[in-house]
């Protein structure tokens, strides 16, 4: 085999173990790096992520981080919270270096195990068994990996989504209905026995996008897939009694808030990280309070309850009070450009794309899907692998091949 090969098996691998425990992905990410290491063609990588348009949002985000370090004052929780901080960009890059071929087999591992788990998921409800303890977040909410596993599962629905969308666009409705089905159930998945709001509001907001970016140029279709999507999709989850008493209990929470009531809650807490967070912005809007300092000044403003968090639920208020406004927009400006690039793309590889960085953009702002690392090192990454490949601007199909034992529908491409 030739060393440049084994990056491939290697990008397969992190997709084929998103679903498992944060260590395995971390395994996974590390075995890449290292293959990319060995693999050598280091000048052709270095001159593609050089032409990334995301290549100077990313340096700018980790070179004000560095700065940050260097200059600012120093906590218990400033290695932890750099380490995470260059994570993100070296996620960002290390998808962005790949081939579009090393990217195609990371995206086959990570439909593949989807796809896997998905029947997981059925066999467990329909016959019930043990599940493997690994695999318990697949099944069942259990923590930040369940809300990971479910974020996943909102773009294998978007991903569906998108593929049937452009049947109907085809004038080949009756294939859409297998896409569909299947976006319905996984959303019925992420709001059931995964219980992730998020990933319903991302899936809820995602859809529409994609019909927009689809029909933004026929606005009788356009309308016409807004209605009917709002009927499947709102009439479908949040008519879910167990959905819409989450929601109802967050609205209570922040109403209760405001009044200065403070209980375990997940909105609750939430209102007082983002008031607290948004003044420690204010305070410091320049330089923040350096790198690991949010969790300091979380224990001098927020209400005592809450003193565990060590993050403030969303990305860019976190690296906002750590680095100042600086630092909030470089990374803010890596997520809208990765989302605007989807966007620019008028085919289904955009779709695919827009869908899957638009997930992301929104979990990393009512969650920290990107310092999280159970989270981060799978969504992130799954997300950029989706834009690498709408990234290629010379090939008018980049998801063809997908399968090697046939050349998939997935690369149609409708642009009406």
């Amino acid at each position: 085999m030739q060393r440049s090969h084994i990056v491939r098996p290697a990008a397969m691998f992190w997709g084929l173990v998103v679903f498992m425990p944060v260590g395995v992905t971390y395994l996974s990410a590390i075995l890449l790096l290292l293959a990319m290491l060995v693999a050598g063609g280091y000048a052709e990588r270095f001159a593609r992520l050089r032409a990334n348009p995301l290549w100077w949002p990313v340096v700018a985000y980790l070179a004000w981080t560095l700065l940050v370090l260097a200059f600012g004052p120093h906590y218990p929780e400033t290695g932890s919270n750099l380490f995470h901080g260059v994570r993100i960009g070296l996620t960002i890059l290390m998808a962005m270096a790949l081939t579009r071929e090393e990217a195609i087999w990371a995206l086959r591992g990570f439909l593949l195990i989807a796809a896997l788990n998905i029947l997981l998921i059925v066999l467990h409800y329909a016959i019930g068994f043990p599940v493997w303890s690994p695999l318990r977040g697949v099944v069942m909410e259990v923590g930040n990996k369940s809300i990971s596993n479910a974020l996943l599962f909102s773009v294998v629905a978007a991903t569906a989504a998108v593929w049937g969308i452009a049947q109907i666009a085809g004038h080949k409705p009756l294939r859409a209905i297998p896409a569909f089905l299947l976006m319905l159930g996984l959303g019925f998945v992420v709001a059931l026995p995964l219980t992730s709001r998020t990933s319903v509001l991302a899936l809820l907001l995602v859809v529409p996008v994609v019909c927009i970016h689809q029909w933004r140029s026929h606005l009788k279709m356009l309308v016409s897939a807004l209605v009917l999507g709002t009927v499947v999709l709102g009439a479908g989850l949040y008519q879910l009694p167990q959905l819409q008493q989450k929601v109802e209990t967050g609205v209570q929470e922040i109403e209760d808030a405001q009044t200065g009531a403070v209980f375990h809650g997940s909105w609750i807490i939430r209102y007082y990280m983002y008031r607290d967070t948004g003044r420690m912005i204010a305070d410091r809007p320049l330089t923040g309070w350096g790198i690991g300092g949010w969790t300091s000044q979380w224990h001098k403003r927020g209400p005592a309850l809450f003193a565990d968090s060590n993050m403030p639920h969303n990305d860019f208020l976190w690296v906002g009070a750590q680095g100042g406004l600086p630092a909030l927009l470089s990374l803010l400006v890596i997520m809208l450009a990765a989302v605007w690039q989807a966007w620019k793309r008028p085919d289904i590889a955009g779709r695919y794309a827009l869908a899957a960085t638009l997930i992301a953009l929104i979990a990393s702002s009512v969650n920290s899907a990107m310092r999280d690392a159970q989270i981060g090192l799978a969504l992130l990454w799954i997300a950029m692998v989706y834009l690498r490949l709408a990234q290629e601007k010379n090939d008018p199909a980049p998801w063809r091949d997908l399968w090697p034992w046939r050349r998939p529908d997935l690369n149609t491409n409708p642009t009406a």
